[in-house]
């Protein structure tokens, strides 16, 4: 089909463009909105529990077998385990990029079933928990309770059975990781009145496992040919204290029965006292929320946070559900930014194609390709899975300059027919279409040449700026397209010749103004033209300024700091906090209430969590701890001492004199799946 056809036909040339506007609008319509591809590995997470045993003996009789059956499942890159001396084990599998994290996950479920024998009776009891989970979280959340109504042991009991499962059901969430212990029944033993009736620990799990039981009752008269049937109830479970404090150990021999709480102390307490945590100096539990792979972050933030406004409508008096950390908050306020760049970039592109075409029409054709060309970009995007992220606005906002080209040029080649004379706007951009069509096509292609190579990178930086490239090599594609349809066929309908002034009539606003910029801009080109004839001359010069340029070039690369993306203000401090081995778990509260009492008074604060027991990046354990810090909104603050980098610097500052632990403060991670901390990790392998 030759160009002509889209002249004659104009309206042929506008359904084209309709066409891409309606396809785009859909598109972007079903366009999942995140902050950065998903380019982190596959992850796959094991956990295990062996109560009572310390982090050795977790490591010998429970970890070294997971990992000898585990080690060279399907695509794995590497695994990495840590033990606990409240005896939990996880092990993390890393899968290489592009492995169905559902699939890695049912790999490592198989590979685990073969291991079951050579675990302890007391873990494969317990049960092995295998989950697809990326490394980092995307949210954090804290019950606690403002007027001290309730205590830590209760709100990690509310937190697990009312707020944990609903927020557990929402799709894409990996895990729900509650930092507290369940409620449970403890049993204190007194030594010395165990040693008086001869007795061990193991005697009395007996009594438990034979009088605290779920047992089959059966019927009665089933067989019978009476009226009724009865189906027989055993009481089964206890739970009360004053229930276990009743169950007989033994029958003394002066006809006396021994009872439980002859002998321990029962009480409702929590599971383990592993963790103390509090939320702005008052009792509360946090919880950690991490996503699946492949998963939206965006659309499950979204989510949890319907779901926790629900919950927080229907919590008790004294009770109040906060958010600690979302990725979301600094999502919207980046998508907000470019945007309004994006908006920027269009109307700057369209003010500098007015100064030089000096006409309103003219100024309309580009415009238009504008629009056409990123709007049907959206349904490309959406055809090829991509989705709305830091990467591919960015590189809308870059491409703005370019998808303009084409219709510029074709403008400005009919606006050159013009200057030869033509007065017929549709025979002007005929002989100005059979000068340039082949230009078009030809830098066109070039310039997707450029981006398209990006597809075909391998690794972390290929996955990244495949979307980027794309984006790019697309938008340029359906600019050519534009600009070979709707562009010359608005040429042909809308353009005219500029005024001539020898008539003796008032020219208009454009005309005169394009006399004014034509005098200037010809005087600057002058200027150009001389200084191009001066380096003509003196090619030494050209050359000598061309080395320099090549070395600036080689030193700046050598130099410049280098990363994969910069670190920005995500509103979200983490601070770990690392005492002596072997310090007490009290020990380490007193430290970490010196911390508190040093940081709760920064003014760029809006509030913070303190967890006791577990660290972000040493882990579990008595001598850690932890500190989830909420800045104010980014519009509270505008000033250089607000930044996130000046309140961590703050904490040092603060903190500095406190020598009983190694404290270290960081920001929220810029690419979630990576670790806890935008740094790198390293393990040493024995």
């Amino acid at each position: 089909m030759k160009i002509r056809t889209f002249i004659d036909r104009p309206i042929l040339a506008g359904v084209i463009s309709v066409v891409f506007l309606i396809i785009g609008l859909i598109g972007l319509s079903q366009l999942p909105v995140e902050q950065f591809p998903e380019i982190a590995p596959p992850t796959v997470s094991v956990s295990a529990t062996y109560t009572g045993a310390n982090a050795e003996t977790v490591q010998k009789s429970v970890v070294v077998p997971l990992e000898e059956a585990l080690n060279g499942v399907e695509n794995m890159m590497y695994m990495t385990s840590s033990s606990t001396n409240n005896g939990s084990a996880r092990i993390t599998i890393y899968f290489r990029q592009g492995t169905d994290p559902d699939m890695a996950t049912v790999n490592v479920q198989n590979r685990i079933a073969t291991a079951q024998g050579l675990l302890p009776a007391e873990v494969t009891r317990s049960g092995i928990t295998v989950r697809k989970r990326q490394t980092s979280n995307i949210k954090a959340l804290a019950l606690y309770s403002p007027d001290n109504t309730f205590d830590e042991s209760f709100l990690n009991n509310y937190l697990k059975i009312n707020i944990e499962p609903r927020l557990s059901r929402i799709a894409g969430v990996g895990e729900v990781n509650v930092m507290g212990a369940d409620y449970s029944l403890r049993i204190w033993l007194d030594p010395a009145k165990m040693a008086k009736y001869g007795l061990v620990p193991s005697d009395i799990t007996t009594v438990l496992d034979e009088q605290n039981l779920e047992a089959p009752t059966g019927t009665l008269g089933a067989e019978s040919k009476n009226t009724f049937q009865y189906v027989l109830k055993y009481r089964g479970r206890y739970e009360e204290e004053k229930d276990y404090g009743n169950l007989v150990i033994r029958s003394q021999a002066g006809g006396e029965v021994l009872r439980l709480k002859d002998v321990a102390r029962i009480e409702l307490g929590a599971n383990s006292y592993t963790y103390i945590g509090e939320v702005n100096g008052h009792p509360g539990s946090n919880c950690m929320i991490a996503q699946t792979s492949g998963s939206n972050a965006n659309e499950i933030i979204k989510e949890i946070d319907k779901v926790t406004a629900e919950i927080a409508q229907g919590l008790p008096k004294g009770m109040e559900l906060v958010d600690l950390m979302s990725s979301k908050d600094f999502l919207d306020a980046s998508i907000k930014n470019v945007i309004k760049t994006l908006i920027e970039a269009i109307l700057l592109v369209v003010l500098v194609v007015y100064v030089f075409l000096q006409n309103l029409r003219s100024t309309f054709i580009p415009a238009i390709s504008i629009i056409v060309s990123l709007v049907g970009t959206f349904a490309f995007l959406y055809a090829a899975g991509f989705s709305l992220n830091m990467l591919t606005l960015f590189a809308l906002v870059l491409v703005i300059g370019t998808v303009v080209d084409d219709a510029i040029v074709v403008v400005e080649a009919v606006q050159a027919k013009f200057d030869e004379g033509y007065k017929s706007a549709y025979r002007a951009t005929i002989d100005a279409m059979g000068g340039i069509t082949s230009a078009l096509v030809t830098t066109t292609f070039v310039f997707m040449a450029v981006f398209i190579p990006v597809c075909f990178m391998g690794g972390t930086t290929g996955t990244f700026y495949t979307q980027f490239g794309l984006t790019m090599a697309v938008a340029v594609a359906i600019s050519l397209i534009n600009a070979l349809t709707l562009s010359p066929a608005l040429c042909a309908l809308i353009m005219t010749p500029h005024m001539e002034a020898a008539k003796g009539e008032k020219l208009s606003f454009s005309s005169r103004f394009h006399m004014a910029f034509d005098s200037a801009f010809h005087r600057l080109v002058l200027k150009y033209k001389s200084g191009v004839f001066f380096m003509l001359k003196r090619k030494w010069l050209a050359g000598a300024l061309l080395l320099v340029a090549c070395a600036g070039l080689f030193l700046l690369m050598k130099t410049t700091k280098t990363g994969l993306v910069p670190q920005e203000d995500m509103g979200t401090i983490f601070v770990d906090v690392r005492t002596s081995p072997g310090n007490s778990l009290e020990e380490t509260k007193s430290v970490m209430d010196e911390i508190d009492k040093r940081i709760h008074d920064i003014p760029q604060v809006r509030m913070f969590s303190k967890v006791t027991g577990n660290g972000m990046i040493s882990g579990q354990g008595a001598s850690n701890g932890m500190f989830i810090v909420r800045l104010k909104p980014w519009d509270e603050r505008t000033e250089k001492e607000d930044g996130i980098n000046a309140v961590i610097n703050e904490i040092y500052r603060r903190t500095d004199d406190i020598s009983s632990a190694q404290i270290m403060a960081f920001a929220q991670p810029m690419i979630p799946g990576y670790g806890v901390s935008s740094g790198f990790e390293i393990y040493i392998q024995d």
